[in-house]
């Protein structure tokens, strides 16, 4: 039995989180709905110019990962904070909900960067956009990068925003190379369309070569694949991976693969906050894989689990998952 059934790996972000109009978001130069990388200066600038902000530990694949390790799953996280107060908030927060979390932090005394943190900023139509400063976070490397950790790993989750660090593209390989050589799997999801936009030959030749399991939105897949519809971004995506969750918001997720594609419905949530939604689809979904549900079961847990962190702030759950499972009948 491998020592953890999921190793994530991304950005390890402290996210800080306030209500706004959309005129603030007119205001202050924000892109509504979407993730804008940012400089220091401009975290510092944008941080003064909001109100009331609440923080707590983020990062998508983290998200993930805790979502995994309050379902109980053995996991593990691989991300950079530094030696400082948003780090030291970050790693209790991860390691409390049982998780690994065994990264070198980077020195108190490194003066270049900080801790990364994601200003998020959440509209009255629950609609979040993300202006990200990644800090220490973009330094994540191959030498960060435990081999034995990677191999005694059942699956492994990248991270897609990740890609946006040079030096991470190597820590990847590395972390696939080990994971893969002792017999385990690997999931990605694509983050964001504009990452994709980014990065698209990267992501299409990792997909092809190494991915078993790929998550995404539908803007993201129809920007993967470029295709005119997202029934023929399904079958591109069937061709190049054996599975792939795509979610379609209040429509639910299409589940492709050999066996064609299989949808399951979304949860009648009310939406307070996006943010998180699709880390949380893909603990669900991964939890149910993991516990050979069927993919129609696995669809719906992730759609559950989505459904409970969309109503309210924050990226982590707040409720207990596998009750919410129960009472959908699926546990």
């Amino acid at each position: 039995m491998k020592r953890h059934e999921v190793t994530g790996l991304g950005n390890a972000l402290v996210d800080v989180l306030s209500r706004v109009e959309d005129s603030f978001l007119a205001e202050n130069g924000v892109d509504k709905g979407i993730m804008t990388l940012i400089d220091g200066a401009r975290a510092v600038d944008l941080y003064g110019r909001m109100g009331p902000a609440h923080e707590v530990s983020g990062g998508s694949a983290a998200n993930t990962i805790a979502g995994l390790g309050m379902l109980g799953v053995r996991s593990a996280y691989v991300g950079k904070v530094k030696d400082d107060q948003l780090g030291a908030i970050f790693a209790h927060d991860i390691r409390s909900l049982g998780v690994s979390f065994e990264t070198p932090m980077t020195r108190a005394d490194h003066t270049a960067d900080e801790t990364g943190r994601c200003m998020v900023l959440v509209t009255p139509d629950g609609e979040r956009s993300m202006s990200t400063y990644l800090g220490v976070s973009a330094d994540l490397a191959a030498a960060d990068v435990d081999e034995q950790a990677m191999a005694d790993s059942a699956w492994l989750y990248l991270e897609g925003y990740r890609f946006d660090g040079p030096d991470s593209h190597a820590a990847f390989a590395k972390a696939i190379r080990a994971c893969k050589g002792a017999g385990g799997k690997v999931a990605i999801t694509l983050s964001d369309p504009f990452c994709v936009e980014r990065h698209r030959d990267a992501f299409l030749a990792m997909i092809r070569a190494d991915v078993d399991l790929l998550f995404a939105n539908e803007h993201e897949l129809l920007s993967l694949y470029q295709t005119e519809t997202l029934a023929d971004a399904l079958e591109a995506a069937r061709a190049d991976v054996d599975l792939t969750a795509c979610t379609v918001g209040e429509r639910g997720v299409h589940v492709a693969g050999a066996h064609g594609v299989i949808d399951a419905p979304a949860t009648d949530a009310a939406l307070v906050d996006a943010t998180g939604a699709g880390d949380l689809f893909a603990a669900g979904f991964l939890y149910g894989l993991l516990h050979g549900r069927d993919l129609a079961v696995c669809g719906r847990m992730g759609c559950v689990a989505a459904g409970e962190v969309i109503a309210h702030i924050g990226a982590r759950p707040e409720h207990d998952l596998k009750a919410l499972f129960r009472a959908d009948g699926l546990i």
